[in-house]
């Protein structure tokens, strides 16, 4: 286990941290892909390459952190939409989200594999969380009647990730099937 997994790191650490996440997430999306330079994260993150290597011991750890981050940022933004919206809006917004995170996916798909072909799984977790995330969405949209009671999570699930499939370079057509899935969702009023 690495020696940040168990204790807080010092507030200047974090920060680092926190900017070879980001780095590395552009970084992994562009067009390098997988075969972007670690020594080029470290220079946009503006830190050295030993800082990095402290962090992330291996390329393989970074692309798993930068993907965990990615799906943490979207499960934590659950709570946050249903407290300052309506649920419905909340779970919407949400879908948006889901779609920028698809993308992102898409973008690392390479590094993605090449984590799972070195032995990692960095898909391990996050299903749960995802399927966690949107379930809380979808049971306060019930809740309020909002949309229908007998929705399945994981259809839900399956139906905003054909959505990325579907419309993974126009955001405005991703917008319109959400849109329609949303209205799926919703209860039929006579």
């Amino acid at each position: 286990m690495p020696e940040n997994a168990r204790r807080p790191l010092r507030a200047d650490a974090q920060r680092n941290r926190d900017k070879l996440l980001t780095a590395a997430l552009s970084a992994f999306a562009g067009p390098a892909g997988a075969d972007a330079s670690l020594e080029s994260v470290a220079k946009q993150a503006g830190v050295g390459i030993g800082t990095l290597y402290r962090h992330f011991p291996t390329r393989e750890a970074l692309v798993e952190a930068v993907y965990r981050t990615e799906v943490e940022r979207l499960c934590d933004a659950a709570p946050e939409l249903l407290a300052a919206h309506a649920p419905d809006a909340a779970l919407r917004r949400w879908m948006d989200g889901f779609v920028d995170y698809m993308t992102t996916k898409r973008g690392m798909a390479e590094a993605l594999r090449a984590v799972i072909a070195s032995g990692g799984d960095p898909f391990a977790e996050t299903r749960g969380r995802l399927l966690d995330a949107l379930r809380s969405l979808l049971d306060a949209a019930a809740g309020v009647q909002a949309i229908r009671d007998d929705v399945d999570v994981q259809d839900v699930l399956r139906g905003l990730s054909g959505v990325s499939l579907a419309a993974p370079d126009d955001r405005e057509q991703a917008g319109r099937l959400l849109d329609l899935l949303m209205d799926g969702l919703r209860y039929r009023r006579a």
